[in-house]
């Protein structure tokens, strides 16, 4: 952890980390999320009182959270693909205009100015509220996904806001098969295939996108996080994983259990809380 801090706010900051990777576990499998959609705001706390700069904060958080979503995304996968309900031709047909998404998202993560991470997750975090909360069975896009070109736009779309967002793809994909008409248990389980294709080549990019950052901020990414690869930071990384894969499959259980109405209710209570906490960053400059 950062040697900024007294050792009782790095025991505190340790303990959080803890937590918060258990409930975006638990995240990844109730909502095919990922979890990163709640570890990007912690890890913006976290490293907000480490004395990151503004600069590369954003980044930071955003790159750290696509790192945890590997092996989270992975077991939500399994958890669901056990239970039948993975839809394996949307994979087909999103998997290479996914990854070229996510190769243009990780370009633009390595010059975008900090604030478009931020603009980028409120615009998105806030769309999907008002659609989970007062969208209507009338409210669609057509009976059915397309095929062809229109397709192939909508994975691309998919990997670069996810990348640039530091979340596995569900939010995008889970709205979207639902605008198709698509039941939203099959999206949660598809979405968690779709957080295992983001999120590996999304690292990567940021670990590229993040050299420029430790050529501007030497001491601070050397002294503040002596464990950060690029735009990752290993030791948020490594304190996060292990109870999101514990929680991860009892989020697919509760997933099940919940009625459609519940789970777009309890998806959308989450997103405007977070997309809330970034308003009040991009006014206040914090």
């Amino acid at each position: 952890m950062p040697t900024g801090l007294n050792p009782s706010e790095v025991i505190e900051l340790a303990a959080l980390l803890i937590v918060v990777g258990g409930l975006a576990g638990f995240l990844a499998g109730v909502f095919g999320i990922g979890g990163g959609a709640i570890l990007v705001p912690v890890f913006y706390e976290c490293f907000r009182l480490a004395g990151v700069p503004l600069e590369v904060r954003m980044p930071l958080c955003v790159g750290t959270s696509l790192a945890v979503i590997i092996p989270t995304s992975i077991r939500s996968f399994r958890a669901h693909y056990a239970r039948g309900a993975v839809d394996l031709s949307i994979l087909r047909q999103w998997w290479l205009p996914i990854l070229i998404g996510v190769v243009v998202g990780s370009v633009i993560a390595r010059y975008a100015p900090e604030r478009l991470f931020k603009i980028v997750f409120v615009a998105v975090a806030y769309s999907a509220t008002v659609r989970l909360f007062f969208g209507r069975e009338s409210w669609k896009l057509g009976d059915d996904l397309p095929k062809g070109a229109l397709m192939k736009v909508y994975g691309w779309l998919i990997g670069i806001l996810s990348t640039l967002m530091g979340i596995g793809g569900g939010l995008f994909s889970n709205l979207l098969m639902t605008f198709y008409g698509r039941p939203i248990h099959q999206s949660v389980a598809t979405s968690s295939a779709l957080a295992v294709l983001i999120s590996i080549p999304g690292a990567l990019g940021y670990v590229y996108a993040g050299w420029p950052a430790a050529a501007r901020f030497p001491d601070v990414m050397a002294l503040q996080l002596p464990f950060a690869l690029g735009y990752i930071s290993l030791i948020g990384a490594i304190l996060v994983m292990p109870m999101s894969l514990f929680t991860a499959p009892l989020g697919v259980r509760a997933a099940h259990a919940l009625s459609k109405r519940q789970l777009e209710i309890a998806f959308g209570c989450y997103l405007l809380l977070v997309g809330s906490r970034f308003v009040m960053s991009l006014w206040s400059g914090q």
